[in-house]
């Protein structure tokens, strides 16, 4: 019998959720599709329908993972009606959502290692640095920072902010390592807006 479209979405949602618990458990490599299958009740056969293997399983997952990063960006980004604070926070989540133990391993360890960096930078761009472009845009617009070329901007923050988070990522035994780069993380952009009203007109 054929499966409804409601059905098949469904089954979908299941493989990517318990896909993610054991990428996220046992790592990729040590993560068996088997193993997965017999979760989800599902025959082997039925999983193939959806994803051709394992590592395009993988990348369905990582880019879910992307996707409630970026949504908690967004979501502790719109908690203040500061532009400053807005970005602020929205770094903030980032870094905090992409260490998160639910998230680090996946995101931050195997994704660029399985998929590599262009897939991964992809991902990235579409979900969390689409909304940190969209932030800055919206300061520049109201003239925040006139002079500051907005791509370059963009990719030097979102630049330093990936690799804040992969270096947290290894040194999660270290208790005082998050609280060091969200020290850094204030005093950037900080310095950052003290810089901007020093050289424009504005506000």
């Amino acid at each position: 019998m054929r499966k409804s479209k409601a059905e098949t979405t469904e089954t979908i949602r299941k493989l990517i959720v318990i896909a993610r618990t054991h990428f996220n458990s046992n790592g990729y490599a040590d993560t068996a599709l088997e193993s997965i299958v017999h979760e989800a009740n599902l025959t082997r056969g039925a999983v193939y329908h959806h994803f051709r293997n394992k590592k395009e399983l993988f990348r369905i997952v990582l880019e879910d993972v992307q996707r409630e990063v970026a949504e908690k960006v967004e979501l502790e980004a719109s908690t203040s009606e500061d532009v400053w604070q807005q970005l602020y926070l929205g770094c903030r989540a980032f870094i905090m959502a992409a260490v998160e133990e639910r998230n680090r391993r996946i995101m931050l360890i195997d994704g660029p290692a399985i998929l590599g960096w262009d897939v991964w930078r992809e991902m990235d761009k579409i979900h969390s640095m689409r909304l940190l472009r969209g932030q800055l845009e919206i300061m520049q617009s109201q003239g925040y920072f006139r002079t500051a070329p907005l791509d370059a901007l963009t990719h030097f923050i979102s630049g330093g902010l990936n690799e804040t988070a992969l270096w947290l990522a290894n040194e999660s035994s270290r208790s005082n390592a998050l609280d060091e780069a969200m020290k850094v993380l204030t005093v950037f952009l900080e310095g950052f807006k003290q810089s901007t009203f020093h050289s424009s007109d504005a506000r």
